[in-house]
């Protein structure tokens, strides 16, 4: 008895999405290049691997700041915690 595999398709880049080196992603987080070089490596961002080359895609970046926006609290929101 075989069982019948069925490949999914990778997932793909929108047209047109921009590919940042190390380099241009640490400009977007405004660090050193150290930062995103981790966030790959902990796998804590979305990367594209070119042979030896990573690439995180824009909107990786992108996503990552807006998922650690913090909002700020208002005045009624620290009394209601107290």
């Amino acid at each position: 008895m075989t069982t019948k595999r069925t490949l999914t398709p990778p997932p793909t880049l929108p047209t047109g999405e921009r590919l940042l080196t190390i380099a241009e992603a640490a400009e977007v987080f405004n660090t050193s290049e150290r930062f995103p070089r981790r966030l790959v490596a902990e796998r804590r961002i979305r990367f594209v691997k070119l042979g030896r080359f990573v690439r995180i895609p824009e909107s990786a970046a992108r996503e990552f700041i807006a998922n650690g926006l913090v909002e700020p609290l208002t005045a009624s929101d620290v009394w209601r915690a107290a």
